[in-house]
C-alpha cells in the first residue's frame, strides 16, 4: 500500500517538525498507515482511495508512453512489419486465440499507427483515456498474433498499459489538464500507486524466487555472461568462475529477491535505486531486450514520495519553469478520492460505489498476479519442460537452452512416401524464425513416436508427447567440465542424453576425423548403417565411428543413457594451419624479411585488406578467405576499441535508419489506403528508398531486398 510514499498526509510530513514525525506510530512511519486502516472493509476502502499527489504518477505516464512509442518501431516490429506479416504468410498464434488473423499488409501498418498514436497520447496526456484504449487494444492484438515473439517484458508492457487505462495518470503534466482545469493537478487515489508498485514488486520478487532453481544457484544459467567486458572490474579481484557464480548468479538472485523490499522503505530506498539502476543499465548492454531496462528504470521513482517531481524540478532555474511540471501548487480535490475530515474540509466524503469497486479491483488484480506464476496445476497444456508455466511467471533467463540435433520426418498420408524437412529453414513469417522453435516446449514435439498432425492437446491436460528434462543427469555437469578441460584445443566433445526406447540417428561428416562415441551412463546399442553391424556399449566403453556414414545410437537400458561424441574437425585444423602460414608470410613481407617474390595468387597479401583486388581475387580461395577473416577480425577490434562518442554515433545512426524505415513504410501504406496504389515501378523505388542505410552500415541484405520485392508483388 505504502501510503507514506504517496498520500496527501505524507506530503505534509516532509514539512512537519521532527516532533510531529516522532509522534507517529512505528507502523505509520514504516508503512504509512495504521493497523486500524485494515480493521474493516470501510477503512480499507478509505485507505486505498486516500488523496495522493499525482506528480510521480504523471511523470511515469509520460516516460512509459515515450518508451512505448520507441518500442513500437523496434521490438513491436514496425520497422520490419512487411517481413512479419506478408499477405497470406502463416503465423504461429497462441492456442485458444487462433481465431485472430493478421489484416492485409497496409491495414497492419494502420494498426501500428493507431498503437503509436496511442503511445504518444499517453506520453502527452492528450485525450488520455482514448489514447490508452488505442494503445492496449492494438498492443494485445499484436501480442496474441505471434506466439514465437512472446517474452516476459512484452507481457509486462501490456499489463502496465491496462493499469494506466483505469488510472487518473493525466492529472499532472498532461495536455488534458490544459483542456479541462478540473483535471489539472488534481489528487489521484492511492490505489493508482498501489497497483503499479505491487506489480513491480511482483516482477522483482517472483523473478528472484524462480532463480532459486538449481541451474541458477549452481551458476549454469548465464555462465557465458562473466566473459563480457562489463564484468572486467570484478575480474581484477576474482577469477572468472567466481565472477559467474557470485556476481552474475548470486548478485542477480539477491537483487531480485530484495529489490522490491529495499525500494519500499525510506531508509534503504537510496541504495536500492543505485543498485537497480546499475543492474538495468548493465542489462541494456548485455541483452537485446529493447526498452525493458529503461522501463524498469522509469518504475523506480514510483516507490519514492509522490511529490518528488515538485521538489526535483523546483531546483531548476525559474526561466525554465514554464516548460517543466508544476512545482508549487498544491493538488486540488478530486471526486476519485475519499477525503477524511480536516480543517480544510469540514465535511468528510463517504466512499461511493466507484471507490469500493476500485478497492475490490486492486485486491483481485494483485491476488491474480500472485497466483498466475503458480497456476501450473490448471494450465497443464502450456507447461514447459520444467513442469511449470513459463509465460506470465517472470521466469526470466533462469534456463539457458540450445538444441543439438533436430530431425523432422513427414509421411504422405496418401502415398506413404517418407521425407525429411530442414528445421533450420526460416519461414516467411514473424521474425524469420526457424521452422521449429526449439526454445519453447509447447512449440515442438520431442517424442518421435507421436504424429504431430494428430497429436492431442488441451490447455487443461499434461502433454503426453512432451518429454521431461533429464534433471537426474544434472550432477554430471562437473564431470562434463572435467572432460572438456582435459581435451586439447583441436578436439571437440558433444554430450548426449536419451530416453529408454528412443534412438539418435546421426551422420559423421568427412571433415571429422578420429570420431568416437563413449558411454557415460546406461547402455546403448550402436548400429553402423552402411556396415550393417551392431555393437552394445555399457558405461565406460567406446568405439570409433566411420566418417562419411550414418549410424544410430539406441538406448537399450531401463534408465536414460548419457554418452559423448569426441572428434577432431580435421578441415578446421588444416584451415588454421594454412592461416598461420599465410599470416607468417604476410608479416615477413611487411617487415622486409621475405626475400622471395610472391607469386600472383599471393599478391593480395601485399595490397592490404582495403584493396578491392584482394576482395575479388579468386586465384587462391584460401588467400581470399584469409583476407576476409582478417578484415572481419579488424572490424571487430575496431568496434571494441571505439570511443564512447563513436559507439553512440553508431547506435544513434542504426536507430535512426530503423525508425526512418518504419515511418516511410507507414506513409506508403497510408497513401495506398487513401488514394490507391501507384505504378509498380514507383512503388518499388519507394521501397528501395525506405531500405536505404547509412554508408558505414551494412547494405540492405538479400532478405531485405527479397521481402521488398515480395511486398511490391503482393500489391
Amino acid at each position: 500500500l505504502r501510503v507514506s510514499s504517496g498520500s496527501e498526509a505524507e506530503s505534509a510530513t516532509a514539512k512537519e517538525p521532527a516532533e510531529a514525525m516522532h509522534s507517529r506510530s512505528r507502523m505509520q512511519r514504516l508503512f504509512g498507515f495504521e493497523k486500524e486502516d485494515l480493521s474493516s472493509w470501510h477503512r480499507f476502502v478509505c485507505l486505498l482511495n486516500r488523496p495522493t499527489d499525482p506528480a510521480s504518477l504523471g511523470i511515469f505516464r509520460c516516460l512509459f508512453g515515450m518508451l512505448m512509442a520507441v518500442d513500437i518501431t523496434q521490438e513491436r516490429g514496425l520497422s520490419h512489419l512487411d517481413y512479419k506479416y506478408l499477405d497470406g504468410a502463416p503465423i504461429c498464434r497462441f492456442p485458444l486465440f487462433n481465431f485472430l488473423e493478421p489484416l492485409p499488409m497496409d491495414w497492419m501498418y494502420c494498426v501500428y499507427l493507431v498503437m503509436f498514436l496511442g503511445a504518444v497520447g499517453i506520453m502527452l496526456g492528450w485525450f488520455y483515456r482514448l489514447s490508452c484504449l488505442m494503445f492496449i487494444s492494438t498492443y494485445w492484438y499484436i501480442f496474441f498474433l505471434d506466439k514465437t515473439a512472446w517474452n516476459n517484458h512484452s507481457y509486462l508492457y501490456g499489463l502496465i498499459g491496462f493499469q494506466l487505462t483505469l488510472m487518473d495518470a493525466n492529472r499532472y503534466w498532461a495536455i488534458d489538464g490544459l483542456r479541462n482545469p478540473k483535471k489539472r493537478n488534481a489528487h489521484v487515489p492511492l490505489w493508482n500507486y498501489t497497483i503499479l508498485r505491487a506489480q513491480i514488486f511482483i516482477v522483482y520478487f517472483i523473478a528472484g524466487v524462480k532463480k532459486l532453481d538449481a541451474d541458477w544457484v549452481e551458476g549454469y544459467s548465464m555462465k557465458y555472461l562473466a566473459h563480457h567486458w562489463l564484468f572486467d572490474p570484478f575480474k581484477v579481484i576474482l577469477p572468472v568462475e567466481l565472477v559467474s557464480l557470485m556476481v552474475v548468479h548470486g548478485g542477480g538472485l539477491i537483487l531480485d529477491l530484495t529489490a522490491g523490499y529495499l525500494l519500499f522503505f525510506d531508509v534503504t530506498r537510496p541504495a536500492a535505486i543505485i543498485f537497480v539502476t546499475y543492474f538495468h543499465c548493465m542489462n541494456s548492454q548485455l541483452f537485446s531486450i529493447g526498452m525493458f531496462p529503461y522501463t524498469m528504470l522509469a518504475t523506480s521513482p514510483l516507490f519514492c514520495y509522490a511529490d518528488w517531481p515538485r521538489r526535483f524540478f523546483g531546483r531548476f532555474p525559474e526561466f525554465l519553469q514554464f516548460v517543466l511540471p508544476l512545482t508549487s501548487d498544491e493538488p486540488r480535490p478530486s471526486p476519485s478520492c475519499v477525503y477524511p475530515k480536516s480543517p480544510a474540509l469540514s465535511q468528510p466524503t463517504a466512499p461511493r460505489f466507484r471507490h469500493k469497486m476500485a478497492a475490490f479491483f486492486t485486491v483481485v488484480y494483485i491476488a491474480e498476479q500472485l497466483f498466475l506464476p503458480y497456476s501450473h496445476f490448471i494450465t497443464k497444456g502450456y507447461n514447459n519442460w520444467t513442469n511449470g508455466l513459463y509465460g506470465y511467471s517472470w521466469d526470466m533467463m533462469v534456463h539457458s537452452r540450445t538444441h543439438q540435433h533436430v530431425k523432422i520426418t513427414y509421411k504422405d498420408g496418401v502415398t506413404g512416401q517418407i521425407g525429411y524437412l530442414n528445421p533450420g529453414v526460416s519461414t516467411t513469417q514473424a521474425t524469420l524464425t526457424p521452422l521449429v522453435n526449439t526454445t519453447h516446449a509447447p512449440l515442438v514435439i520431442f517424442d518421435p513416436r507421436v504424429d504431430v498432425v494428430k497429436a492431442d492437446w488441451s490447455p487443461f491436460r499434461p502433454n503426453p508427447w512432451l518429454m521431461p528434462l533429464l534433471v537426474d543427469l544434472s550432477p554430471w555437469r562437473t564431470k562434463f567440465e572435467e572432460v572438456e578441460e582435459s581435451l586439447d584445443n583441436q578436439t571437440e566433445v558433444v554430450f548426449i542424453a536419451d530416453f529408454p526406447g528412443l534412438h539418435l540417428e546421426n551422420y559423421v561428416s568427412e571433415d571429422l576425423g578420429n570420431t568416437s562415441v563413449q558411454v557415460l551412463q546406461g547402455q546403448v546399442q550402436v548400429e553402423m548403417v552402411d556396415e550393417k553391424k551392431n555393437l552394445t556399449l555399457t558405461s565406460g566403453e567406446k568405439i570409433q565411428l566411420p566418417a562419411g556414414a550414418y549410424h544410430k545410437v539406441y538406448t537399450v537400458s531401463e534408465t536414460p543413457s548419457c554418452y559423448m561424441y569426441i572428434y577432431v574437425n580435421t578441415t578446421e585444423v588444416e584451415l588454421q594451419k594454412n592461416f598461420t602460414k599465410l599470416l607468417e608470410l604476410q608479416e615477413r613481407v611487411r617487415n622486409g624479411t621475405e626475400t622471395e617474390p610472391l607469386p600472383p595468387e599471393l599478391q593480395p597479401l601485399i595490397t592490404g585488406l582495403d584493396d578491392e583486388v584482394a576482395e575479388v581475387n579468386d586465384t587462391d580461395p584460401m588467400v581470399r578467405l584469409f583476407l576476409k577473416r582478417q578484415k572481419r577480425m579488424q572490424e571487430v577490434k575496431k568496434r571494441r576499441e571505439a570511443s564512447l562518442l563513436e559507439r553512440f554515433d553508431r547506435f544513434a545512426t542504426k536507430k535512426y535508419y530503423m525508425i526512418r524505415r518504419g515511418v516511410l513504410m507507414t506513409a506508403i501504406a497510408m497513401r495506398n489506403l487513401a488514394v490507391g496504389l501507384p505504378p509498380l515501378e514507383q512503388l518499388r523505388s519507394e521501397i528501395d528508398y525506405a531500405n536505404m542505410k547509412a554508408p558505414d552500415l551494412v547494405s540492405p541484405s538479400h532478405t531485405e531486398k527479397q521481402f521488398g520485392l515480395v511486398y511490391v508483388s503482393s500489391h
